[in-house]
């Protein structure tokens, strides 16, 4: 086995305890599929124990806090009974964004692993790296790729479903006006 054989290796098993939670946090990212909410799960450890479990809840909640993120954050702060997680380490299915990174900063979080990247709002390196600004009183590693493939075809398959179902619905609603006798694709008339 060559040198860089070894490494890949040894990057492999030091990283395969992660596969095992992110096995879990893509468990929950399903769970929130399943109710219709874009499919992002989240858990928090400590001395090798899920702590905190949490997936998207925004449209069941109603509430734009319910983030796979903050639900895991709030029930490990919950669990130890105290808002500092500073020896914790997250485990996310997708970048966070600008809030959760906050959120990530707030808690002492000491390591963030995620999955796939997010280009239009990853504030874990994608857009801007919170986590690791050196302004701020807290600083938290990354580590990112794990799962990454699997993490991102939840993702992409979740959005082209509801941009066909979108798509469907359009065709639909185009078909009932022209069956309503106006003639346009448009239900106001010009």
């Amino acid at each position: 086995m060559d040198n860089n054989s070894s490494k890949a290796s040894e990057i492999q098993s030091d990283l395969q305890p992660y596969v095992d939670y992110m096995e879990e946090a893509i468990r929950l990212a399903k769970q929130a599929e399943d109710l219709g909410e874009v499919p992002i799960g989240a858990v928090v450890v400590r001395d090798g124990e899920i702590i905190g479990r949490g997936y998207n809840r925004r449209e069941i909640d109603g509430n734009p806090l319910g983030h796979a993120e903050l639900m895991a954050i709030s029930e490990a702060a919950e669990k130890l009974g105290g808002w500092r997680l500073e020896q914790c380490q997250l485990i996310v299915t997708l970048e966070p964004c600008p809030m959760c990174a906050g959120a990530i900063i707030q808690a002492r979080i000491q390591l963030l692993i995620y999955g796939a990247k997010d280009p239009k709002a990853g504030y874990a390196g994608s857009l801007y790296n919170t986590l690791q600004d050196q302004r701020l009183n807290h600083q938290t590693e990354i580590i990112h790729g794990v799962c990454q493939e699997e993490c991102q075809e939840l993702l992409q398959s979740f959005f082209r479903r509801l941009r066909a179902q979108k798509k469907e619905h359009k065709a639909q609603m185009s078909s009932q006006y022209r069956e309503s006798g106006t003639g346009s694709d448009s239900p106001i008339e010009s």
